[in-house]
């Protein structure tokens, strides 16, 4: 789907129904932990980033009162939509808040859209309505949790559009809305409720088990935030933060064909196949020896998870090492590092953040959440649409620009009949094309994995994919792509400009920096460190040195190491720790 270009055309007519609901019950307890994640990104992000939408088309035949009606089914079944989130007296506005309310009635309103007739492209129309209702922020102690618009063509419902608060649902939530609400729409009987409400999954979270599982995903995450690549896109051009790019789409019938083939050759799920060619495609353009990518919903593998109607969204951070010779061996440990992110990605986010910034500090990293691999295919309502596959062999399009804060995001829409993937790429990492490329490139991939088992030494030619080109000043340290000359640069500089050296450690384990005083006190490890640190944002390429060296004055030859070590030095250390 491409982005809908200017101003929206506007409806004939545009009215609004003020819907009343009752019947539910009042309850009151602790926000969840899926909850105030989001609601910190909320409360800092953009609301037309952090906001998500989704349309519905209608069923055709189907009356106004009878859309409407499923609706106010929809909240009296679910407290997600009845929940609110009331600010503690006192508290500071960007205060997280601590409970949440489950009313027992209330309303919500539904604006429709009444048109002689649709725009071209009706779908693309409706898409756009529900992007535009994502602007503005959701007044968490206030707001009902959906903005709600009803695209008519002389009074007959075509599409439900909708903008829905990140603090009430997340893109599996709202998958499940949908096939209750179509479920209601023809009288098909719902599901019993055994899935877990907000309070329901919060009193679970809050019991000893529960503690226990948070307190493990923290110690899984510093593992690899300890001895990962602190980014994977960290090549020239990966600079600043903010990326604003258009979204790239596949549909492609010999994608899914391919990956199908691979599962039936392997014994391995669609799923898992396809999770594992985008690793190996990743870890070779990026050149990185472990792909480690944010895997947003994959937490929802408990059976009380797969149908809630919450905000469950947390990150599985997987680390998948492909210092393996072939796809069928990086498969077959694919499955057991995707199990063990899966497990740890329940966890309290402000004890998390404070593992990262502890973690980073003492590596002198900065963890970068880049890449992104989004597999919403099984959700309730995704896939395909029926027995007789239809669409192109390959086609690639263009989506709407996006301003993301990761710099390789791809949405798996479905897997079957159609591999159907939504591409967001930088494109200071990606020429022009190049993310089209990479696309292109996965396909080719899952088709030669389709014939036989590829060497991963040969994506290249398997798949017209080419590594990043990094230039002979660069080195791998600590796990990670470094610069030894913009570490310099960047520690010169955030020292005011005093001059420095970096140096790569010849076992490769770190860097260690030079630091004079350019004629004034020289600065201590500790300073060095501390200044560092606080620029490394948006500087993938620079990792802290392991050991700081403070001299008086710099040498003559201040680009030669020898120089350098001739200098009598004044104090050295780690920058962590007391200077030695």
């Amino acid at each position: 789907m491409t982005a809908y270009e200017g101003d929206l055309p506007r409806p004939s007519k545009t009215s609004t129904v003020t819907v009343a609901h009752a019947g539910g019950e009042e309850r009151r307890g602790p926000v969840a932990l899926g909850q105030a994640n989001m609601i910190r990104c909320m409360l800092r992000d953009e609301p037309e980033h952090i906001n998500i939408h989704a349309v519905w088309p209608v069923p055709a035949g189907t009356r106004t009162d009878a859309v409407i009606d499923a609706l106010r089914a929809l909240v009296v079944r679910h407290e997600a939509l009845r929940t609110t989130f009331p600010r503690a007296e006192g508290a500071a506005g960007d205060a997280v808040p601590r409970e949440q309310a489950v009313a027992a009635g209330g309303e919500f309103t539904v604006t429709v859209l009444d048109h002689d007739e649709l725009p071209p492209d009706p779908e693309r129309y409706a898409d756009a309505v529900a992007r535009r209702a994502r602007a503005g922020r959701f007044r968490l102690d206030r707001d009902f949790g959906l903005r709600i618009s009803l695209v008519t063509v002389g009074g007959a419902p075509v599409f439900v559009a909708l903008a829905a608060s990140h603090a009430v649902t997340d893109v599996s939530a709202l998958a499940v809305l949908e096939e209750d609400w179509r479920a209601l729409l023809t009288g098909r009987p719902l599901p019993p409720q055994t899935a877990f409400t907000p309070l329901d999954l919060a009193a679970e979270e809050a019991s000893p088990a529960g503690l226990r599982k948070s307190a493990a995903s923290l110690r899984y995450w510093e593992r690899i935030i300890r001895t990962g690549p602190q980014a994977m896109c960290d090549g020239p051009g990966a600079e600043g933060t903010g990326i604003a790019t258009p979204e790239v789409t596949l549909r492609s019938l010999r994608g899914a064909r391919a990956l199908a083939r691979v599962a039936a050759r392997t014994g391995g799920l669609p799923s898992t196949v396809l999770l594992t060619a985008w690793c190996a495609l990743v870890a070779h353009r990026t050149g990185q020896s472990v792909c480690v990518a944010a895997v947003p919903t994959s937490n929802r593998f408990h059976d009380r998870l797969v149908r809630s109607v919450n905000t469950v969204s947390q990150d599985a951070l997987l680390a998948l090492d492909v210092r393996v010779p072939s796809f069928d061996a990086l498969l077959a440990k694919a499955w057991g590092a995707a199990l063990d992110a899966y497990r740890h990605s329940r966890f309290d986010a402000v004890a998390l953040w404070e593992t990262i910034d502890r973690t980073t500090f003492e590596r002198g990293s900065r963890f970068a959440r880049d890449v992104v691999f989004n597999d919403v295919s099984a959700l309730p309502g995704a896939g395909g649409s029926g027995p007789a596959p239809e669409g192109p062999d390959l086609e690639l399009g263009r989506g709407p620009v996006q301003v993301l804060p990761t710099r390789l995001l791809a949405f798996v829409h479905e897997t079957e009949p159609l591999l159907r993937i939504g591409l967001w790429a930088d494109p200071a990492l990606f020429a022009p094309g190049g993310a089209e490329d990479f696309l292109t490139g996965l396909v080719r991939l899952l088709e030669a994995a389709a014939e036989g088992d590829v060497p991963l030494a040969s994506l290249t030619g398997a798949t017209g994919v080419r590594p990043v080109e990094r230039g002979p000043d660069w080195v791998r340290v600590d796990g990670c792509w470094v610069s030894p000359a913009a570490v310099a640069d960047a520690l010169g500089g955030a020292l005011g400009g005093v001059p420095v050296h970096v140096v790569a450690d010849g076992s490769g384990e770190g860097l260690t920096a030079f630091v004079a005083s350019g004629g004034g006190a020289p600065p201590t490890p500790a300073e060095a460190h501390a200044a560092l640190m606080r620029v490394l944002p948006g500087r993938p390429g620079v990792l802290a040195p392991r050991r700081y060296v403070c001299v008086q004055d710099p040498p003559e030859e201040a680009d030669r190491t020898d120089a350098w070590l001739r200098q009598r030095i004044l104090t050295e250390g780690n920058g962590r720790t007391p200077a030695i």
